[in-house]
């Protein structure tokens, strides 16, 4: 039996799980809804305040997806309730962000500034010069909106410049070294 899968899900006071016949899950919360599509080879049941995903069998397949299910509406109910963020930092003399509106406006040393406009259920908050923090519902849209923007100047080795998340270790290569 999955360690993870086979774990109840509590539902906190506030948030509502639906459960479909077709196993879309639905999960409103004080922030906002998500709706998910999941694996007819899972059963998912909705029993006194707990959500508990089950399997029919043991084939390989139905192990894979036990815990990954567990997790994704684990996910769903934190997000409802607490919400994602992801923090990035910009590291580089003249590197700075600002927001316009909803959209980021990056200048991370290119000939133009790169513009980013937040996807549906994303925000942006720009609390520094150099700091930019990726809010949202859906733990998956937070973190690919986030890779987007690392992705834009991402961190090289022997300065360490780019955009990097906060809590990221860049490893650093030496330079050349001059003949003698």
């Amino acid at each position: 039996m999955s360690r993870i899968g086979r774990l109840p899900i509590a539902v906190p006071q506030g948030v509502t799980v639906t459960v479909d016949a077709s196993n879309v899950v639905t999960v409103k919360g004080p922030k906002g809804t998500l709706t998910r599509q999941f694996s007819k080879l899972m059963n998912i049941k909705v029993e006194d305040g707990k959500v508990v995903v089950t399997r029919p069998n043991d084939e390989k397949k139905s192990r894979e997806l036990h815990g990954l299910t567990r997790t994704l509406i684990n996910n769903m109910i934190i997000g409802v309730t607490q919400g994602y963020q992801k923090a990035l930092e910009l590291v580089g003399v003249g590197y700075k962000v600002q927001k316009q509106g909803k959209k980021l406006v990056i200048n991370v040393g290119y000939s133009h500034p790169v513009e980013i406009e937040p996807e549906e259920g994303i925000e942006f908050d720009v609390p520094s010069a150099t700091q930019i923090v990726v809010k949202g519902i859906d733990k998956e849209l937070v973190g690919q909106v986030a890779a987007r923007i690392r992705s834009v100047r991402e961190p090289e080795p022997y300065k360490g410049k780019g955009i990097k998340y906060v809590d990221e270790v860049i490893r650093r290569k030496e330079g050349k070294t001059g003949k003698k």
